[in-house]
């Protein structure tokens, strides 16, 4: 039998081992796929039914919640689900305002909860917005949030205040539901393409 030489064999297990490298390797269009397949499955098993930003607008900026409606908004790629618009007013412009949050994070891809803060009545996120020229700027101050992701606030968390009325009141708080994709959310879905399902209360600081 021929002797196979040493540098042959250990050619062949490198190409082998390149070649197992790269057909497991994922690329990000291909996770934009899984995403976009998980939400879509999310949606059809939560029987949530997508309307339009027409249709939202000519319902006067409201979702129906006995239909389940969340409105697929295009600017942001997030879908939104306001149960209560608030019980105060818009947020003023060009002024700093801390907002409570109470939430829960799922992890829609692989489904199970990332994070929340709904535990018990005194927990909650703090964040610092600012609205200027009718654009959303935000930051954690503290929380949950902040103490597993930063200081950086998801995108997806701003998309709604345009559309409340933010009060101080515990009665009656805003109150959302968002799918939210990986480019509009908080920094480990940014990088691992992940979207998250958020419930969500906004409450001005008293």
């Amino acid at each position: 039998m021929k002797r196979i030489p040493l540098k042959e064999i250990i050619f062949a297990i490198a190409a082998l081992m390149t070649f197992t490298a790269c057909d497991d390797y994922e690329t990000y269009g291909d996770k934009k796929k899984k995403e976009r397949s998980a939400i879509k499955s999310f949606i059809a098993k939560q029987g949530i039914r997508e309307i339009s930003e027409a249709v939202f607008h000519a319902q006067g900026d409201s979702t129906s919640i006995e239909k389940n409606e969340f409105v697929y908004l295009n600017n942001s790629g997030v879908y939104m689900q306001i149960e209560n618009k608030g019980n105060g007013s818009e947020l003023e412009e060009d002024k700093q305002i801390n907002i409570i949050c109470r939430y829960t994070e799922y992890n829609i891809l692989n489904e199970y909860y990332m994070s929340r803060n709904d535990n018990t009545p005194r927990t909650y996120d703090k964040m610092l917005v600012q609205r200027k020229s009718g654009t959303y700027t935000a930051v954690f101050t503290s929380g949950v949030m902040y103490n597993t992701y930063g200081s950086s606030v998801p995108s997806g968390w701003l998309v709604p205040f345009t559309y409340l009325k933010i009060g101080r009141r515990t009665d009656n708080l805003a109150k959302v539901r968002l799918i939210v994709p990986h480019t509009q959310g908080q920094n480990t879905s940014v990088s691992n393409v992940i979207p998250c399902y958020y419930e969500i209360t906004y409450q001005r600081e008293r």
